[in-house]
């Protein structure tokens, strides 16, 4: 049996949990060891994706699974390549590009785990100076390589989110926490800065359904309750009542429904910032001002509920005066992915093979976590997705040998691909070789590593201490550097580091 040399593209949760799952399974104890190699390819310079870049701030037990994920990376047989952007342009600059094709050759397996990237826009609000992504924010706040524009928060006021998720609670929390309870957090000084001047006095966070479809946990719900210097605007208790002949509310539609009712830790009246949950709207269109000073106007529609639980208009309607539109609607993969199916909004794949347009398997090429089944679930869901995917790389590799992992069902991806149309074909396409050097790696990579411009888990390894030292000094859990400190420091240790990627 040939070795199995996997490039994976994406260097997130689900590209970690598959890479240790596969090193786990076949340890550098076993006879099959040798047959295994690992190289993880990712745009960003550091590794971790969302967990880094996506995670909110004051949530640090989130992060915790990155220790399993340096664990695996001390097997020798998982190679980390950062700022390598693979395919399609990447909107960081300082990325070094590789084709699809100059990748290829070096691999037996390819493994596409490079998330779902492009936020849901609104048909009705146009991006502009008023009416931004949350992606845009959240990108801010955790110094993303994307580099997107700080919010004018010195001269906003009113801020309105549309979407009631936990992206949305997330971004509304950071608005409204005190920069002083902000600051032990993992949060890059020059966004601690902005926010202590922030203007911000009420965010109202728009949803159009109500209370009991609302797609945020207790968890954030409750969190939002507790802010310190914030309190809700009180719900109409009318609200609150669950419709009569509609199921019995589930558990967490009774704690969500608890805290409403309850409401938040402060007064209403007793703060000097304000949230709101305002149900059953809809954005139909935004007015720009044409003045200097003055507020954007939004047009929000008044909705209700059919038999099928579906937002649907009331004919009524009313504007809202606001400074920012933040939209939270969800994400999905890039349009330029290898074997990107726009029906879906990602790669069309079944059981983690990722097919064709015709529906045909494309051989020894998979996808996992969001890239195959959209933007959805959480870490545990990621994970689970991602063992499976494991589970079936060693199958198709080793068919004579039991190395099943997790149980394989028809996961919610399958579901999509058989919506879309269309079953799977029994040809399959080929597109990688069957043999290739076992430490090989494309030149470009090389030479981008010899130059600096491409990083290793060692260069990580070095910088994540470094802002741990950092993060010491200020009383706080690190302190982050964008690219260019990073390169810089890296120079500064780089003849420490291996000789060889």
């Amino acid at each position: 049996m040939p070795p199995l040399k996997l490039a994976i593209v994406g260097g997130g949760p689900s590209a970690f949990y598959v890479a240790s799952r596969l090193l786990s399974l076949l340890p550098e104890s076993s006879a099959r060891a040798s047959h295994l190699k690992i190289d993880m390819y990712d745009r960003l310079w550091a590794p971790y994706g969302l967990v880094r870049y996506g995670v909110a701030p004051d949530h640090p037990e989130v992060k915790n699974c990155t220790h399993k994920f340096a664990e695996a990376a001390t097997d020798p047989r998982l190679r980390f390549f950062g700022n390598v952007n693979i395919g399609s342009p990447a909107p960081i600059s300082h990325t070094l590009p590789l084709s699809l094709e100059s990748l290829f050759p070096y691999y037996t397996h390819v493994l596409f785990s490079t998330g779902c990237t492009v936020p849901v826009l609104h048909s009705a609000l146009p991006p502009s100076q008023f009416c931004v992504p949350a992606l845009s924010l959240v990108h801010w706040y955790t110094q993303h390589p994307s580099k997107p524009a700080p919010p004018p928060l010195e001269r906003t006021s009113h801020v309105t989110l549309i979407g009631q998720g936990n992206v949305s609670l997330d971004v509304a929390r950071m608005l409204l926490t005190p920069p002083s309870v902000l600051a032990k957090y993992d949060v890059p000084q020059p966004v601690l800065d902005l926010l202590a001047r922030s203007a911000v006095q009420h965010v109202s966070i728009v949803g159009r359904r109500g209370p009991f479809q609302a797609a945020f946990t207790t968890k954030e719900l409750r969190e939002m309750m507790n802010l310190p210097d914030a309190s809700m605007v009180p719900l109409d208790p009318a609200l609150l009542t669950a419709p009569v002949g509609r199921p019995a509310p589930t558990r967490q539609q009774a704690r969500t429904l608890q805290l409403l009712q309850k409401g938040s830790k402060n007064a209403p009246g007793t703060t000097p910032k304000t949230w709101s949950l305002d149900f059953f709207r809809s954005p139909t269109g935004i007015a720009t001002p044409t003045n200097a000073g003055e507020k954007a106007r939004l047009t929000l529609e008044h909705t209700k509920l059919d038999a099928g639980n579906r937002a649907v208009p009331t004919g009524e309607s009313s504007t809202l005066d606001t400074d920012l539109v933040i939209t939270s609607l969800g994400h999905r993969a890039e349009a330029g992915a290898p074997w990107y199916d726009a029906a879906l909004g990602h790669v069309r794949t079944a059981s983690g093979r990722v097919l064709d347009a015709g529906g045909r398997v494309v051989k020894n090429v998979y996808a996992s976590g969001w890239a195959a089944m959209g933007a959805r679930g959480v870490l545990v869901s990621t994970m689970m997705d991602a063992y499976a995917v494991a589970d079936t790389i060693l199958r198709d590799h080793f068919p004579e040998e039991d190395v099943h992992t997790t149980p394989i069902s028809e996961s919610d991806a399958d579901a999509d691909n058989a919506a879309a149309g269309g079953g799977l074909a029994e040809e399959a396409v080929e597109v990688l070789p069957k043999e290739v050097e076992a430490d090989a790696i494309p030149p470009e990579v090389e030479a981008g590593w010899r130059e600096g411009r491409v990083t290793d888990f060692a260069n990580w390894k070095a910088v994540d201490a470094e802002e741990v030292r950092r993060g010491e000094a200020l009383g706080k859990e690190r302190e982050r550097m964008v690219w260019e400190e990073a390169r810089e420091f890296l120079a500064s240790v780089r003849s420490r580091t291996a000789s060889n990627p």
